[in-house]
């Protein structure tokens, strides 16, 4: 009896090591502003409590999360491998929710985060938002609500978006149009249901 149940104590060990925080997981719908925040009101709770930080508008926010990380908040670049199989570490050092690097983190907590800031806890990833997007207005005179340029300046940086080095990645800019109309369209329906 005593192995019976020694078994499925670590079987019942074993699934609950398996399962993720919902935290983790995409959110159902990512094409609807109000069902995603009926869903996860903690996302918008923290994308609003941002917008008053650093002005940067909600619907901004969420179009560049929903670019970077398809808000999963433990999302990382895939795994580079050589010879087809050998893994050699991930394509960058991107975490969480918006997918900010290791060095651009760092900067982030020196300045206004704490060491306990987390690129996998939401309000500390749209904080960060907010911090660079007003870094990119200062240092490149983008509006806060100009989700394309902002896009551009937050993947290439704040000198490779100075330098213009996004126009010679068509694919980038067709993320960024994609990100500008998710921003507008998040705009829209949240103005529909009242929550804007």
């Amino acid at each position: 009896m005593s192995r019976f149940l020694s078994a499925l104590l670590l079987l019942a060990l074993l699934a609950g090591c398996g399962s993720r925080s919902p935290s983790f997981t995409a959110p159902r719908n990512l094409e609807n502003a109000c069902q995603l925040e009926r869903e996860r009101p903690q996302y918008f709770a923290a994308m609003r409590a941002t917008e008053r930080r650093w002005g940067t508008p909600l619907p901004v926010q969420a179009a560049i999360i929903h670019a970077e990380s398809r808000f999963i908040g433990d999302a990382r670049t895939p795994l580079r491998y050589t010879l087809g199989v050998i893994p050699m570490g991930r394509q960058s050092s991107a975490l969480g929710y918006s997918q900010a690097l290791d060095g651009t983190w760092d900067e982030y907590v020196q300045e206004v985060g704490s060491r306990r800031s987390s690129r996998t806890n939401i309000r500390d990833a749209t904080d960060f938002i907010g911090w660079y997007t007003n870094k990119t207005r200062e240092r490149n005179n983008v509006p806060l609500s100009d989700a394309r340029n902002q896009y551009l300046a937050y993947h290439e940086g704040h000198a490779g978006f100075r330098r213009g080095s996004y126009n010679s990645k068509p694919w980038l800019l067709g993320v960024a149009d994609r990100v500008a109309a998710r921003a507008a369209m998040y705009d829209e329906q949240l103005r529909a249901c009242g929550r804007r």
